[in-house]
């Protein structure tokens, strides 16, 4: 079985998709077959962190109805191993059947070494949706006094559902601005209430390669690019130190 994750955020503007997209094409240039799915639904992005804003899309709600197979999801033309399911436009969240949806997931973990579920900011219909079949979460936060608070509101409500393996990701980190305010990852994390999967720092590179619908990865000398690939060592097992500057 593979793993599944969801990528979770307790506000919008933390980066969650840009993190949900590089971790996925890390674990692909690996070789894994990983299986990305947008989940935010009516205000699908993902495709344009993945680069495939090109492709016409499948969405996961398609296949939850049966009327495509998981295996005609969308590759990605860089990266063969790295499939895509987009989030559906004409529905609300809530309606979507949840059953449908989990097991789609269960089936997903027998096909993919990987499977990431960029949740929508927040915790709405959507995020318990994505919450409901996932028990791995990493979740994505900056180091603002207000999405530190929002990002341990999520954590809280996810212990109090019977989710406990929930870790941390800080994007978009100034290590100059920490070191000003005197505010260290150990600060950050004790406020958030959570273990640490890594910190990624602010890197201009991830405007760039959206507005230029490539993925950040395909990015040389990207500081960012380089980040997400140490998170996706450590997911795989390996030791893979956190640079806290």
């Amino acid at each position: 079985m593979g793993q599944l994750y969801a990528v979770a955020s307790g506000k919008g503007g933390t980066g969650k998709t840009s993190v949900c997209a590089g971790l996925a094409v890390a674990l692909a240039e690996n070789g894994r077959k990983v299986l990305c799915v947008d989940c935010d639904v009516g205000l699908r992005n993902l495709d344009i962190s993945l680069g495939m804003s090109d492709d016409s899309g499948l969405s996961f709600l398609e296949i939850c109805r049966g009327e495509y197979p998981l295996s005609a999801a969308p590759c990605h033309p860089a990266y063969p191993t790295l499939a895509f399911l987009t989030a559906p436009m004409n529905c609300l969240a809530g309606d979507i059947d949840s059953a449908a949806f989990s097991e789609l997931m269960g089936h997903a973990r027998e096909c993919f070494d990987y499977v990431f579920l960029d949740a929508p900011a927040g915790v709405g219909s959507g995020f318990r949706l994505v919450s409901g079949a996932a028990e791995d979460f990493l979740l994505v936060t900056g180091s603002s006094p207000a999405s530190l608070r929002d990002a341990a509101r999520v954590g809280d409500l996810l212990e109090l559902s019977g989710k406990t393996r929930v870790r941390l990701i800080v994007n978009r980190v100034d290590g100059d601005m920490l070191y000003s305010l005197r505010l260290t990852i150990d600060d950050i994390m004790d406020t958030a209430g959570l273990p640490l999967a890594g910190i990624i720092p602010e890197d201009p590179e991830v405007t760039l390669a959206a507005a230029q619908g490539k993925p950040l990865l395909s990015v040389r000398r990207s500081c960012a690019a380089a980040a997400c690939r140490r998170i996706a060592g450590r997911l795989e097992g390996r030791y893979v130190p956190v640079p806290l500057r």
